[in-house]
């Protein structure tokens, strides 16, 4: 009875240890399963990611809406099959309603595809709203991805699915699959993960605003984004009032 129950502890012992490697070994997690919006109000962290020594991830073009010289930048990291970044989509549309126009914003998506079971398809799925992208369609493929991610995210025929989406929104269905299968898409896809790697970020969604850290809610973004705008002003102010002072004094 003594060795049997020294062998189960054992036993116990290494499930325990593997688990907690198998979790560590994994590249990224999602925040939030769920289809919920997040309630979280957790402190926004006050230290920043190393923008300077990060990749620059895929080029700024179909990802990106908004002033190219925008003193306000809000970057979003998320991954189609992730429930959270679902639920955080109309809160990132909103964002971008609201400073629709204002030449000191602008917003950049990046893929972020988690490399876990459940999101077997986020891979494909940043693929092909690149591919969308090649033909100006980038924005408007997301939205059906978010919009019906229960209808395709467990469904084994979800190409057939996006190529419905494809031809709804006036699509050439014939060169959205061969955009899919090229190199470029991926490449794009791959800049963003090792932006994402090269930040330290590590779930989904992440928002970043001007490079610090702010929770993916509407209230959070967007007194990040008021703040930072006028923090920009301020320094364009004073930026303004130097030269002037310094040719008075002379």
């Amino acid at each position: 009875m003594v060795i049997i129950g020294v062998v189960l502890i054992a036993v116990v012992g290494v499930v325990a240890v593997g688990t907690g490697l198998i979790g560590t070994g994994l590249w990224f997690a999602s925040k939030d399963t769920s289809t919920k919006p997040s309630s979280s109000t957790a402190s926004v962290p006050t230290q920043k990611p190393n923008f300077a020594n990060a990749p620059a991830g895929a080029p700024i073009g179909v990802n990106s809406m908004g002033s190219p010289t925008a003193t306000v930048t809000v970057e979003e990291f998320a991954d189609y099959q992730c429930g959270g970044c679902a639920a955080a989509h109309p809160i990132m549309k909103e964002v971008q309603a609201v400073y629709a126009g204002n030449r000191n914003f602008r917003f950049v998506f990046r893929h972020l595809p988690l490399a876990i079971p459940a999101h077997d398809k986020s891979f494909n799925a940043a693929l092909a709203t690149e591919a969308a992208g090649f033909q100006g369609k980038f924005w408007q493929f997301q939205d059906l991805l978010f919009k019906n991610q229960s209808s395709w995210t467990s469904n084994p025929n979800y190409l057939s699915i996006w190529e419905g989406y494809a031809t709804s929104i006036g699509m050439d269905v014939a060169r959205f699959r061969s955009d899919m299968e090229g190199s470029i898409a991926k490449q794009r896809v791959d800049a963003d993960i090792m932006r994402a790697r090269g930040l330290a970020v590590t779930s989904t969604p992440t928002v970043l605003v001007n490079g610090a850290v702010v929770p993916a809610t509407t209230a959070a973004v967007r007194t990040a984004v008021d703040s930072a705008i006028q923090q920009a002003a301020s320094n364009s102010a004073a930026n303004a009032v130097a030269p002037a002072a310094n040719s008075a004094n002379r």
